[in-house]
């Protein structure tokens, strides 16, 4: 582990920290944030070597094991960087940092450089805003083995930091790319990828849909829904039966919905 121990917190690294926060400089530099112990080692489990480690062992909930992380990636030729309490404090970037931020490269793909199998179950997100919902559906994607999340047309990047923090560091281990509405159609129309459309203008149920074969399961923006250029597109348009006063769902609460009826059909295949 480097000597390096930063206590101010206006040194000009933190200062570089800070600016990540801004997708602009994300994108100028190509780098982005993870933060937190257990986002950060799943990221190294599926691959993802950081540019630098940033750690506060005062935060620690338990440094004396989780301090091997440090030692680790130091070790592979990372710079590793002790903070003092305040100095973490101001860089971290959410409420109760447990002293660990990493410099990552961002996940910047088009739908031209993801491979997956030929009955692959893929998620589309189309137009999805909040970095928690994309999270939080990355988070279901890996736990239900879907192969690839798009995000077609993208208001957010894959590299926010609190969609990093909502997907629990699994943006890193779910194949994750960005691209247009017209690219994604043809990607998956080149691929016989079937596109299932959630919707409520449609009497078709959700679990009226075979899903055992090639199938990408699309979501729209929280407030306005799939374009009809993806509901054109669609082998199908689907629904999940609502008889509450809200007409709607939360998009990742959806999208979970109609995975595990994939999954569950998948399962008695």
């Amino acid at each position: 582990m480097s000597d390096l121990i930063i206590t101010s917190p206006s040194n000009q690294r933190l200062k570089t920290l800070t600016a990540l926060r801004r997708r602009r400089a994300r994108e100028e530099s190509g780098m982005t944030l993870i933060e937190g112990y257990e986002e950060l080692s799943l990221a190294l489990e599926a691959g993802v070597l950081p540019q630098s480690v940033y750690y506060c062992p005062e935060l620690m909930l338990d440094p004396a094991s989780q301090l091997d992380v440090v030692t680790d990636v130091a070790a592979r030729g990372v710079d590793t960087v002790q903070l003092g309490r305040t100095a973490f404090e101001r860089v971290a970037y959410r409420e109760g940092p447990d002293g660990f931020l990493a410099v990552v490269a961002s996940v910047t793909r088009a739908c031209s450089d993801l491979a997956v199998g030929p009955s692959a179950l893929t998620l589309l997100c189309q137009g999805v805003e909040k970095p928690g919902n994309l999270g939080a559906m990355l988070r279901t994607a890996d736990a239900a083995g879907v192969e690839a999340v798009i995000a077609a047309d993208p208001v957010t990047d894959w590299g926010n930091p609190n969609l990093v923090r909502a997907s629990k560091g699994t943006v890193f281990s779910v194949p994750v790319c960005s691209d247009s509405t017209a690219a994604t159609v043809s990607w998956l129309q080149e691929r016989g990828i079937a596109l299932v459309a959630t919707t409520p203008d449609t009497d078709l149920d959700y679990t009226d849909v075979d899903y055992t074969g090639p199938v990408a399961i699309a979501v729209g923006a929280e407030k306005y829904g799939l374009t009809d250029e993806i509901l054109a597109a669609a082998a199908y348009r689907v629904r999940i039966p609502m008889v509450g006063r809200a007409n709607s769902l939360n998009v990742a609460t959806s999208a979970a919905i109609v995975i595990y009826e994939a999954v569950r059909q998948r399962r008695g295949r």
